[in-house]
């Protein structure tokens, strides 16, 4: 690719980014409804605009080191280094964007002045904006510095994850945040903006890396590039129609100037699905000629819905993100109104969507059956309850995290408890036996280069240092018990209960904590160290008596936990907060102990197979040595009970 393609496609993305913010301005009317100096909130567009192209530039380009590119070629420390230089352009554009955006809340003009200075700091560190803000700039400033001095594939896995941390702050701030369905808007924006900058940045990155890669590693390249692109296009499209569905509310809302700007970025979304069938069914058999414009067109495209969509963060949305005149304690203390009486209709029929849940289910579902049919075209078998129980584990976490118990959970102690131990219980009960690692070592190929894909990550993940600690059954029983005790009675309940990224570390948490110690006990993936049988039992029974002790504490206490949240929700029907709560115990006690039954059987079956196996291997060796250790043995006896002269 030459040089000018290098120029051009940064070029075509910057002027159409450009372009999408004026046509947002124009459109939307965000610089007629401004108050004061204009210049300022154009400015502020046009450098956070700045921060998610480097910063996408930058995760993109990890992105393909990280899964596309070996090691060995030119292209993989090509790859670091422009994700270092858009890291350096993300640090000051953000930097840039605090200090105006400091200056567009407060209306005060840049004054270099210690009371300016003062204010300022007070912004970035006591102010939720000022604090995202403040976490986006170190965070680009830390992934310049890192990437420059880390080369190793595994360090640099940890360096790609911090530099999400460019983008989430902004989302979790962004324009969803005041959104009446508050969960939705902002799991949906933050799967937004991160595939985006998957697709967008790894795209940018190919005119730079491409050349440095030998003829006949492109090919693959490109096909690693196409997976990432075709599951990002299918995150971006989902995460929008439910971030736009939140914003607009309605159909007719399409008709307004928010309306007519989604309304551009579908357009561009269409487009971007043609330029991606083109890239796979044209350009991907074989590098062509004029692939680097073609490249160019795609990101001027990107480039222009990313402008829309900054501008949009400006935009007045047609459902309003202010507060009732006179709010119930519901909308209050979670920005929602109080819903319907918790029934059995209500339960099945209600639905609280978590986009980021849904996603990792749906796709967790597909690629655990692609790989299953994968097995069976080559001829191998694979057990199909094996495959019934992860799809039936994985539509539980589905239901648990989008329906009725999510709808409810934030109202009642006793869905939250429920949710809890179906988290942590029934759903690591169905997943485990699934052996999805398993699965992934026998369906997906090995890259033949220096490359890591989805099979090297799960090796080095599980036979790491850390997976050895945490899948010990020691720590996974302590871990398991103990961190029901630890959560409920600190303040790590309230974090979870209330801020949104405390419950999403909720879910994460007590589905691991569940599923390593439901694997350290009748697991079948490699990679763990298990106690012969009847330790585990003993191991079982330990976390029966904690568990059921804990429920017996939570339904006998007599203080209300987490009293101004659960007993300030103004709620007028069901059981009293203290009664909810208890029935919260018994079903941490019930719930928690029917799983462990079940766990107690499969032991036992898993442990009559064992000394079933045992013992033909036993036969099979004496039949081939024809009784040899038995002769041997009796042999000796013989020997012992020979009287001494």
């Amino acid at each position: 690719m030459s040089r000018l393609v290098r120029i051009v496609a940064p070029g075509a993305l910057l002027l159409c980014g450009a372009l999408g913010v004026w046509l947002a301005f124009a459109i939307g009317g965000a610089l007629t409804s401004a108050p004061g100096n204009v210049g300022v909130p154009i400015a502020l567009t046009v450098a956070t605009l700045l921060v998610y192209l480097s910063a996408s530039v930058a995760i993109g380009s990890l992105t393909l080191a990280l899964w596309a590119l070996p090691t060995t070629s030119g292209g993989y420390r090509r790859s670091i280094d422009v994700a270092a230089s858009a890291s350096v352009i993300a640090t000051v554009s953000a930097a840039s964007a605090a200090v105006l955006s400091f200056m567009n809340v407060s209306q005060s003009p840049f004054i270099p002045s210690p009371e300016f200075g003062q204010q300022l700091g007070f912004f970035l560190t006591e102010v939720g904006l000022g604090q995202a803000w403040l976490i986006v700039t170190l965070c680009a400033a830390s992934v310049a510095v890192l990437s420059v001095a880390i080369s190793n594939q595994t360090a640099l896995f940890f360096v790609g994850l911090l530099s999400l941390g460019t983008l989430v702050p902004l989302a979790l701030q962004g324009h969803a945040a005041g959104a009446a369905a508050h969960d939705i808007a902002t799991n949906s924006l933050l799967l937004h903006v991160v595939f985006v900058a998957v697709w967008t940045g790894g795209l940018l990155a190919l005119p730079f890396v491409l050349p440095m890669t030998r003829d006949d590693e492109r090919v693959a390249i490109l096909r690693r590039y196409s997976t990432l692109a075709l599951i990002s296009f299918i995150v971006v499209a989902g995460s929008g129609v439910l971030n736009a569905a939140v914003r607009l509310g309605s159909w007719q809302a399409l008709s307004t100037p928010y309306g007519t700007l989604i309304l551009i970025k579908v357009i561009a979304l269409g487009a971007l699905l043609v330029f991606g069938a083109w890239h796979r069914w044209f350009f991907l058999a074989a590098p062509r000629r004029g692939y680097a414009w073609f490249i160019a067109l795609e990101l001027a495209v990107l480039g222009l819905a990313t402008g829309v969509a900054a501008g949009l963060s400006r935009t007045p949305s047609p459902v309003s993100e202010g507060v009732a005149a006179l709010p119930t304690p519901a909308q209050i203390l979670t920005g929602e109104v109080l819903p319907p009486e918790l029934t059995w209709a209500t339960y099945v029929t209600s639905w609280r969507v978590d986009p980021i849940w849904l996603a990792v289910c749906l796709f967790g579902i597909f690629f655990y059956v692609a790989g299953t049919l994968r097995l069976r075209r080559r001829g191998d078998a694979w057990p199909v309850l094996r495959t019934i129980s992860w799809v039936a584990g994985l539509s539980l976490l589905l239901w648990i995290t989008n329906g009725g118990i999510n709808a409810y959970e934030h109202i009642l102690f006793s869905q939250h408890m429920l949710g809890h131990m179906a988290l942590g219980m029934l759903v690591p009960l169905l997943l485990v036996p699934a052996a999805p690692v398993t699965l992934a070592m026998r369906a997906i190929e090995k890259r033949q280069d220096s490359s890591r894909g989805a099979r090297e990550w799960i090796l080095i993940a599980v036979h790491s240092r850390y997976a050895r600690i945490i899948s010990n059954p020691v720590f996974a029983t302590v871990n398991f018990v103990g961190s029901l005790w630890f959560f409920y009675y600190t303040g790590i309940l309230r974090w979870a209960i209330t801020n949104h990224i405390g419950h999403e570390w909720m879910i994460i948490h007590f589905l691991l904590a569940g599923y390593l110690f439901v694997q350290s006990l009748i697991g079948i993936d490699p990679g763990v160290n298990r106690f012969p049988y009847p330790f585990r039992l003993v191991q079982l029974l330990i976390a029966m008596t904690v568990h059921a002790f804990f429920g017996l504490t939570i339904m006998s206490g007599q203080a209300l936990l987490l009293a101004d949240w659960y007993g300030a929700m103004g709620r007028t029907w069901g059981p009293t907060p203290l009664d909810d709560q208890a029935a919260g115990g018994a079903i941490a006690w019930s719930v928690g102990e029917i799983p462990n039954a079940i766990l107690a059987v499969v032991i036992a079956i898993q442990w009559s197979r064992n000394d079933t196996k045992v013992a033909k291997r036993l036969d099979r060796q004496a039949d081939r040595t024809e009784d040899a250790e038995l002769a041997a043995y009796n042999e000796m006896l013989q020997k012992i009970s020979r009287p001494s002269r």
